[in-house]
């Protein structure tokens, strides 16, 4: 734990981050890891269905750049009304506190001292902290001690729906590409492994990312893949085998 020290220092660490902000981009960088291993997947998925139903290349570029431009845009869109319910809902509790504050004083700093006492304090040293940070910045002592919130910290719906598409359309690339690259004999069996190893990396980051076990969700990760993969793969066969 970092404590300031006698010189006005703010940490014996000043490279330490601090918690609240590494969580936040632990989560980004998490958001970030499921958003390309959708990608990897849901067009893996329709490129090797494609393969399966066809050799000819055009119509596994067709249907595999529909998947791609209809993923990127569905996962920037639901990124950006989950973030932006999130944003509005923030915005109004700090609409309300800041409410409050300006209507009841006295009542929102005896709720501050309350809650310091709650966490340890006694009613003397809990009511100094709460009249002291009430004197800096009410608002913002009431929002972090009372609600877990920091009003400069509000998220953005439009940069958390472009990196959503652009983690979609990362994830994406890897089997787009290979499918239409490749000749015909190894398109299949070598999108299918490069999509294998793919999903493990992203499976054993995202895990590490929330403190779980990599070796796990990887192989939990791969055996998902697997079955979409090989299940499209046998539909398109089969229809493209009924087609002929």
């Amino acid at each position: 734990m970092s404590i300031p020290d006698s010189r006005g220092d703010r940490s014996f660490h000043p490279g330490e981050e601090h918690t609240e902000s590494l969580a936040s981009r632990l989560n980004w960088l998490r958001a970030g890891v499921l958003g390309a291993n959708d990608g990897i997947v849901s067009v893996a998925a329709v490129m090797v269905g494609m393969a399966g139903a066809t050799e000819e290349v055009w119509p596994i570029i067709v249907a595999g750049a529909a998947a791609v431009l209809g993923g990127a845009i569905s996962m920037a869109l639901g990124e950006y009304v989950s973030v932006s319910s999130q944003k509005d809902a923030q915005e109004a509790m700090i609409v309300k506190e800041r409410h409050e504050l300006e209507t009841m004083p006295e009542e929102e700093l005896e709720e501050l001292t309350g809650l310091y006492q709650d966490r340890g304090l006694s009613r003397d040293t809990a009511e100094l902290v709460a009249r002291e940070l009430t004197a800096k910045d009410a608002l913002s002592a009431h929002l972090e001690t009372e609600l877990h919130l920091n009003q400069d910290d509000i998220p953005s719906p439009w940069s958390a729906a472009g990196a959503s598409a652009v983690a979609f359309l990362t994830g994406a690339a890897l089997p787009f590409l290979m499918s239409v690259l490749l000749p015909v004999a190894l398109r299949v069996p070598l999108t299918f492994v490069a999509v294998v190893v793919a999903l493990a990396l992203t499976g054993a980051v995202g895990a590490w990312l929330g403190g779980a076990r990599p070796a796990w969700a990887a192989l939990r990760t791969v055996v998902g893949g697997a079955l979409a993969l090989t299940a499209t793969w046998l539909i398109g066969t089969w229809l493209g085998t009924g087609m002929g």
